[in-house]
């Protein structure tokens, strides 16, 4: 069995969005499976002597019209949400304690939360807009909504976010297969070729 691609995002990422909108598809054309990886790149994550992207840089002008851009040329619906760089840590506790026990459902979740920020402008920050989308993806919200709050899903989190530092993740989206690591949207393609044709 070849080794499964590792695909970190950050829910206020536009560029996460765009990846996540096609990964397991890129992935699955390679016979390989995608394994998805929430986190949150604020004050939760302390990386140390390695590349940032400041909160005022996701928010300039450019960074703005490329997102735009960018959804454009791949084809992926989106629309600049009116609240930037919302703290995700819910919804990415949320998603780690739905895929460790329903991968898929879990899949289909975050996709459905991005596209309530990137494409309805909706505020993923809050419990009620998260639970809506629960509840809209088939899941227990009562179940969901003490678990999201739970400390054990605090620290679910926490070793998401420590191990994405210790492998050198440093941005969303961010891929890695076979030990080999690919930054955004722009080196798919790139990771396309590594998962068609080997190491180059």
């Amino acid at each position: 069995m070849s080794a499964p691609v590792d695909f970190y995002f950050d829910f206020a990422s536009p560029y996460g969005y765009i990846a996540a909108e096609q990964i397991d598809a890129l992935v699955g054309r390679h016979g390989r499976t995608t394994v998805w990886h929430a986190i949150v790149f604020d004050a939760n994550f302390q990386a140390q002597d390695r590349i940032r992207i400041s909160a005022a840089v996701m928010r300039s002008d450019y960074v703005q019209r490329d997102a735009v851009r960018t959804a454009a040329f791949h084809g992926v619906p989106f629309k600049l949400p009116s609240q930037q760089g919302l703290h995700t840590e819910l919804a990415a506790r949320g998603f780690h304690w739905l895929d460790d026990r329903h991968p898929e459902q879990a899949r289909a979740w975050a996709l459905s939360v991005f596209r309530a920020y990137f494409v309805d402008d909706r505020n993923i920050a809050t419990i009620e807009v998260l639970l809506e989308l629960a509840g809209a993806a088939g899941v227990d919200t009562d179940e969901f909504s003490a678990a999201i709050h739970d400390g054990t899903s605090r620290q679910r989190l926490k070793a998401e976010i420590e191990m994405a530092e210790a492998r050198g993740v440093f941005a969303s989206p961010f891929f890695i297969v076979e030990g080999e690591r690919f930054w955004d949207t722009t080196r798919m393609p790139q990771l396309e070729r590594w998962l068609e044709s080997g190491p180059f």
